[in-house]
């Protein structure tokens, strides 16, 4: 069984300021903590970079600070997805980057604490550093005309929330940037990257992401994806990927591995931090044992492992 629908939000943190009388009880009730029930590409990488970073995010639901980068990610995406509203003759560079402080405007009305971001020493807004942060995210939309002609794409879906059960009972689900379907019937998966492309040797890391969403979509449609394909605005490079469906089937085995180590993790209790370099960003220190913090108390029933039988 499976859903394909318009564009929508994965779970995510809750926001920094809570909510005050009605509004709290109400935020408290879909706010509880519960046990994971679904998976998708940035959770699965979450726990494979950390456990601990899994659970922060997924179990606690931890609040995080907002960063320029994200949300410069936010706003470009936006751009892209609505020039397509426009004729395709009208789907100019210029266009594009008329746009975009539109799409900050109205993600900021979504979000008032992204003023944060850009205020000064005394909390007005520092518009010289707003300038250049929209000007660098006209840049990443400009960088995309040169790979990729948008006057001659016609896409099938954008933002296009996907969500399918496997066999097994495991739901996967997630956001695709980009669906493109040719005459002939074969699907292009798009995911646009403000940042760099990776070094070779990380490229299955950076593909891993679209296989996922390739695997969602056969299991909904009965077709494997003619070609995945990566656009890295940052570093103006397209990643291109065919799979094939052994390809998928091993992503499927691998997800349904990583969907046992959490559920063996969630039930147990046992989340462990997995320090690498990406620490010295991460948002949760102050809760994580590396840093000398202590992670807040489990808010799930502990089931211990059984015990295992000696020889």
């Amino acid at each position: 069984m499976g859903t394909v629908t318009g564009s929508a939000e994965e779970p995510s943190a809750p926001p920094s300021v809570p909510a005050t009388g009605q509004e709290s009880a109400v935020s408290a009730a879909v706010e509880r903590p519960a046990a994971p029930s679904s998976l998708s590409p940035s959770r699965a990488a979450d726990f494979m970079r950390c456990p601990l970073l899994y659970r922060f995010r997924v179990i606690d639901r931890l609040p995080e600070q907002p960063s320029a980068a994200a949300t410069r990610g936010t706003v470009v995406h936006a751009v892209l997805e609505r020039l397509f509203d426009a004729p395709a003759a009208e789907r100019t560079a210029s266009r594009a980057r008329a746009l975009v402080p539109g799409e900050w405007e109205r993600l900021l009305a979504a979000k008032p604490e992204l003023a944060e971001l850009f205020a000064d020493e005394t909390g007005g807004q520092d518009a010289e550093r707003l300038a250049r942060w929209l000007a660098d995210a006209e840049r990443l939309v400009e960088r995309w005309f040169t790979l990729e002609d948008p006057t001659r794409l016609e896409p099938a879906e954008r933002e296009l929330f996907v969500e399918t059960e496997l066999e097994s009972g495991l739901t996967l689900r997630g956001i695709i940037d980009r669906v493109d379907v040719a005459p002939t019937g074969e699907v292009r998966i798009v995911d646009y990257k403000t940042g760099k492309a990776p070094a070779p040797q990380y490229a299955s890391d950076a593909l891993f992401q679209m296989k996922f969403y390739a695997l969602v979509l056969w299991r909904l449609r009965g077709t494997v994806p003619r070609r995945l394909q990566l656009v890295y605005l940052g570093s103006g490079d397209v990643l291109t990927y065919d799979p094939r469906e052994a390809d998928l089937r091993g992503v499927e085995r691998k997800l349904l591995a990583l969907w046992e180590a959490i559920r063996l993790a969630t039930t147990t209790g046992d989340w462990r931090p997995r320090p690498t370099r990406l620490c010295d960003w991460c948002d949760h220190q102050a809760h994580c044992p590396e840093f000398g913090g202590t992670p807040p108390p489990y808010p799930l029933p502990i089931i211990p492992a059984p015990a295992r039988a000696r020889d």
